[in-house]
């Protein structure tokens, strides 16, 4: 008989034929009763620890420095290699036909930087004496790889003096800024092609002719730039022919090479909590900080959710429909508007999580899962947890080591591509996926965790027999 209700229970559960509230299932041969049912009687606890070295794992170059009451003190710089041109045009070009060459650094319209837009500042640009180590670090120290006196380039920099324009694959607004180069680099770098192709077959051979460069703020304080497309461009003149077939010069530009996320690029990163917030940390407050600042280690009390859920569903058929958390978010006061909660958390086993950066792995909802902050009700809510208490039910009898319950809270920034899709009926469905997840790096965040309010809850449907 009961593998009779087994059957009909899984069924309804396929269907989803479930309620918030108690109700009778109609007749069958014995009567039975579905439930719903919520607990959220758990407590999780955590404290701040560190975080202050980053494994390197996004191409995003965040570039100044920014001194905040309620913050601290951060300065960036960096150091990237190149991903090289594919293919350089040669045809009708010659070296002494190139004029003029510069860096190109990209910051987002919105969103690029944080700190104060018309404040004066300048960056140094120096190449590289040779190629970066692997793997590199936030702590890393750039002295032993270049040269002070070979400086390639420097130009001020900020928001309001940067170039607007727009970029039509990504059909978004952008401001610019340019770097002027040494005519030199650009025309060794053609006949470097021209004579051995080869250099430019991969990333590796690149890095052995041109090591890369460290990007450094040279003057001023009061705003980080966040630069998310870097790249080195060839302006030129070049012999062709009209449609006429006349023989005539034109102006052309072509980019030679450009920091990807193929290419080794690391954020060297220095920051100095604000004394105020460190005392606050000390008494025991759970603030996250980023880049560089702080995480949190918590302890995630699922061995007491898994005997709740067992005593509660005893002698019943039971299935768990979700497990979440949500944790309420105090945001904090600083001089900066725009330094807010991070965008994104990460939850993973602690004992994991230097696998899971160094991997570049992303979350699996079984011991690691992301949140996106709600700034309109101030919460971060982890949602996808059933596969982590569904996988210690069924494939460690129910028992839960101390592995399963450690676990850290790190602000994370998340790469998405969105792929839009037609269908018959001419509707148009965005799907939206995770591609990378990384450290935060692109901006100053900073929030306080309330784990005294949070709110751990189970929901499971149950079936009783009379």
């Amino acid at each position: 008989m009961k593998s009779l209700f087994k059957v009909l229970f899984a069924a309804a559960v396929v269907l989803g034929l479930y309620s918030c509230t108690d109700d009778t299932i109609g007749s069958s041969i014995a009567d039975t009763r579905s439930s719903v049912i919520e607990d959220s009687s758990f407590v999780i606890t955590g404290t701040s620890v560190p975080n202050s070295r980053l494994l390197s794992r996004t191409s995003t170059q965040l570039v100044g420095r920014i001194k905040a009451a309620g913050f601290g003190t951060l300065e960036s710089q960096v150091v990237t290699q190149f991903m090289p041109a594919l293919r350089i045009d040669t045809a009708g070009v010659t070296a002494d036909l190139i004029d003029s060459c510069s860096l190109k650094l990209r910051v987002p319209y919105t969103g690029g930087f944080t700190g104060d837009t018309l404040m004066p500042m300048r960056l140094n640009v120096y190449k590289l004496d040779r190629k970066l180590p692997t793997p590199i670090y936030s702590d890393f120290d750039p002295a032993p790889y270049y040269n002070p006196a070979n400086l390639l380039g420097a130009a001020p920099y900020s928001m309001s003096s940067a170039q607007l324009a727009y970029d039509n694959t990504t059909q978004a607004y952008y401001r610019e800024v340019s770097v002027p180069m040494p005519v030199t680099l650009a025309q060794e770098m053609f006949n470097t092609y021209v004579n051995h192709p080869e250099v430019f077959n991969t990333p590796g051979s690149f890095a052995d002719y041109f090591p890369g460069i460290y990007i450094a703020n040279s003057y001023g304080s009061g705003r980080v730039m966040n630069f998310t497309v870097t790249e080195f461009v060839s302006y030129y003149r070049q012999h062709t022919t009209t449609s006429a077939g006349n023989d005539t010069i034109v102006n052309n530009h072509q980019t030679y090479m450009g920091a990807t996320p193929e290419v080794i690029s690391n954020n060297i990163l220095s920051l100095d909590v604000d004394p105020a917030i460190k005392a606050r940390i000390d008494a025991g407050e759970a603030i996250v900080m980023a880049p560089a600042g702080y995480e949190l280690q918590v302890n995630f009390p699922i061995q007491d959710i898994i005997y709740s859920y067992k005593a509660h569903a005893a002698g019943d058929l039971a299935v768990i429909n979700k497990l979440e958390l949500t944790l309420p978010v105090e945001e904090l006061a600083t001089d900066y508007d725009d330094i807010a909660p991070p965008t994104y958390l990460l939850m993973v086993k602690t004992s994991q999580k230097e696998k899971f950066i160094a991997g570049d792995s992303l979350t699996n909802n079984k011991d690691s899962f992301y949140a996106v902050y709600d700034a309109d009700n101030k919460v971060y809510k982890f949602d996808g947890m059933r596969d982590y208490i569904l996988n210690i039910i069924k494939n460690q009898n129910g028992i839960a080591t101390a592995e399963d319950m450690q676990f850290t809270l790190s602000p994370i920034d998340v790469t998405t591509y969105t792929q839009q899709s037609s269908s018959y009926y001419y509707t148009t469905t965005a799907t939206t996926t995770v591609t990378k997840i990384a450290p935060a790096v692109s901006k100053p965040m900073i929030a306080k965790i309330l784990l005294e309010k949070a709110k751990i809850k189970i929901t499971y449907s149950k079936q009783s027999l009379f």
